[in-house]
């Protein structure tokens, strides 16, 4: 479905537009003072919907999650599973936990920057709700590539891990603080092969020592503290797939390769 065709009326979420969200977004609160504190003000905070994100194949709303007693609030990305568009590949509703899921892998990895996540009831039913972050939409993979291989490194490995099968150029984003921040992971986790990316730039290279400790960590945590979180999330087909792909990746030693014109998504930004 092309990113600016969607569903008919979804609810009271669209009376506001996203022109009063950007007016508001100033007085929210960024949401960097740490992933427990902004994790717990996701999870607990006042969900009100501000207005409808453009250019995405399924419902995506900017939000504003607060708290009243504390005083706090941020700006956040809502995806409700009743706005997910089937796929014939993918198991209808699942979206949204594969978008938590992805926060999970990072965080017990360590890499790469996705920004914290979790699911959630919200005004349009359960679904995931991602901090926002302040980003320049100018800039995207292809124009912050060079001089960032460390970063983008990371991506590629953790692309590899979670089987993403539609990395574009405009999911990196150059956060305002010069960070890179990686987002749109709902397409992840399938226990069949997929990966489709634009970040074949180390195809073949040697994975370095550091990640390979970092995959060498994580990996006896899939059957262990990590299950059943990631069982909350993902069926257990995938769950046992994210294991076999480590163990791959250190059978190999090397990032993978595309295998086809498939690997390749469209289009690239």
């Amino acid at each position: 479905m092309p990113g600016d065709e969607r569903p008919p009326s979804f609810g009271p979420g669209l009376r506001r537009g996203v022109t009063g969200a950007v007016e508001d977004r100033e007085r929210a609160t960024d949401g960097n003072s740490g992933d427990e504190e902004t994790l717990r003000l996701l999870r607990d905070g006042d969900l009100e919907i501000l207005g409808l994100l453009p250019r995405s194949s399924n419902y995506t709303f900017l939000a504003r999650v607060g708290s009243r007693v504390r005083g706090e609030d941020l700006l956040g990305v809502y995806k409700p599973r009743a706005g997910e568009t089937p796929l014939w590949d993918f198991p209808e509703g699942t979206l949204c936990g594969r978008e938590v899921a992805a926060y999970v892998m990072a965080r017990a990895l360590g890499w790469p920057s996705v920004p914290a996540t979790v699911l959630r009831d919200g005004p349009e039913g359960v679904g995931s709700l991602q901090r926002f972050v302040e980003f320049d939409p100018s800039e995207h993979y292809f124009t912050l590539r060079e001089g960032r291989d460390e970063t983008y490194r990371e991506i590629a490995l953790f692309d590899a891990v979670v089987n993403n099968a539609d990395r574009k150029g405009g999911h990196t984003l150059l956060a305002k603080d010069g960070g890179i921040f990686v987002i749109d992971h709902g397409v992840c986790f399938s226990a069949v092969p997929k990966l489709r990316t634009v970040i074949w730039d180390f195809a073949g290279e040697p994975i370095p020592p550091e990640l390979s400790a970092a995959l060498e960590r994580v990996l006896p945590r899939i059957a262990g503290d990590l299950r059943p979180e990631l069982s909350e999330l993902l069926r257990p087909g995938e769950i046992d797939a994210i294991a076999d792909r480590i163990r791959g990746l250190l059978s190999a030693g090397s990032f993978p390769e595309p295998d086809s014109e498939r690997a390749y998504p469209w289009p690239p930004v």
